[in-house]
């Protein structure tokens, strides 16, 4: 028997944090903040903690094509919509896979290397691009590293306790499992 994509919960959690990532960034830019707390990224990533690893890869990767559609954010040219998309997709895949595989791992332990492994793949893309719009590569490639970190910071230090929260919540109705 074939298992949907998409489960009713894996849908309206996409819809949620879809919908959070889409206006996140407006609120942060209107305080001139969204560049440095990277806001659309928060839910995104946390999404792979809530849906198995499609959906949240769907949804990571379309919400910053949609949002750059209707907002201009992020760009489309440069391209960093596209950069943003993948690199959200990636990290939205790779949580979601490591938690369906080990539901009681902790949060920290999955979300640290993936936001690296993020940034390093989000680096090297933006590198790869400075070169073909013939732009100073390692200039904007590292600024746009540095730029990133209070982002990751505020992902470290929100997601993990929601995504316990929930786990916690999802588990509470379950009776316990034998005395060890």
């Amino acid at each position: 028997m074939m298992r949907a994509f998409a489960t009713p919960r894996d849908l309206a959690y996409g819809g949620l944090f879809g919908a959070a990532a889409l206006l996140m960034p407006v609120l942060f830019h209107v305080l001139h903040l969204g560049h440095v707390f990277m806001p659309m990224y928060l839910p995104l990533v946390a999404l792979g903690y809530f849906a198995r690893p499609g959906p949240a890869a769907l949804t990571a990767f379309v919400v910053p094509l949609l949002s750059a559609a209707l907002t201009g954010m992020p760009p489309l040219y440069p391209p960093i919509a596209f950069l943003m998309a993948a690199e959200l997709a990636v990290m939205a895949v790779l949580i979601a896979a490591a938690i369906q595989v080990r539901p009681a791992v902790n949060e920290w332990v999955v979300l640290v290397p993936v936001l690296v492994l993020g940034r390093v793949l989000y680096v090297g893309m933006v590198y790869g691009m400075a070169r073909v719009m013939d732009l100073p590569a390692g200039f904007v490639a590292g600024a746009s590293f540095v730029s990133g970190w209070p982002g990751l910071m505020l992902m470290i230090v929100v997601i993990p306790p929601l995504a316990r929260l929930a786990r916690q919540r999802r588990w509470a109705h379950l009776p316990e499992g034998p005395e060890t």
